[in-house]
């Protein structure tokens, strides 16, 4: 398991766009899995869950997964849980203060986030408390759930407004011309002695003022 947790943090990059391409492919299933039912699905999608995390990560299903954040290192391997960094008791060489024979997950934490794209400014996002409620829960399914939600409403509200936008239109469109009609100018209004009376209003004179 410890073999494996650190052999995952060395190909961290490596995780990093097998989980992409898996998201993604749970997020595509969500029809499927609104017909199914999530709750149907929870418990033998945790299962399956414990199992590949456990034996990659050392996973303790705390269902808030943030290794994409913290360089595929579980923050809940530390034994004090800390989510947002190491503590003062590092020791000189990397490892833990309470198990001494086991790296730091936060300096392993680093370590795999500077392999990753985006791994240094993901890492710097604080993270929210450990919610107890939810451990054990599969939290492929939640973020597959949540993404997809998301996107769902960012559709309807794009509709909605191309919809209101094109009944705004129809409605302009049947108060208003879509173009002003053109009105012939009067000839009156071109004839020649018209048109000298309008420019001998704004003749210059000799000290440089305008005569009216």
């Amino acid at each position: 398991m410890y073999a494996l947790r650190l052999f995952a943090v060395r190909h961290s990059r490596a995780f990093q766009k097998i989980y992409q391409v898996f998201e993604a492919s749970m997020v595509a299933m969500d029809p499927v899995f609104q017909k199914i039912g999530y709750e149907r699905l929870e418990k033998p999608m945790s299962v399956v869950e414990s199992g590949v995390k456990g034996l990659l990560f050392d996973c303790k299903m705390c269902g808030q997964c943030v290794l994409s954040s913290t360089g595929m290192s579980c923050p809940m391997n530390c034994p004090k849980n800390l989510r947002n960094g190491p503590c003062g008791g590092v020791r000189e060489d990397g490892n833990c203060e309470v198990k001494p024979w086991m790296r730091c997950a936060w300096v392993e934490a680093w370590d795999g986030a500077t392999r990753m794209k985006d791994g240094l400014d993901r890492i710097a996002v604080v993270q929210p408390p450990v919610d107890r409620s939810i451990e054990g829960s599969s939290s492929w399914l939640r973020v597959a759930r949540e993404i997809a939600a998301e996107k769902r409403q960012m559709k309807q509200s794009g509709e909605k407004s191309r919809f209101a936008l094109a009944r705004a239109f129809s409605k302009a469109r049947g108060i208003e011309p879509t173009a002003a009609p053109i009105a012939e100018e009067p000839s009156a209004a071109l004839a020649d002695h018209v048109v000298g009376e309008r420019s001998s209003k704004f003749t210059a004179t000799e000290d440089g003022e305008q005569a009216k």
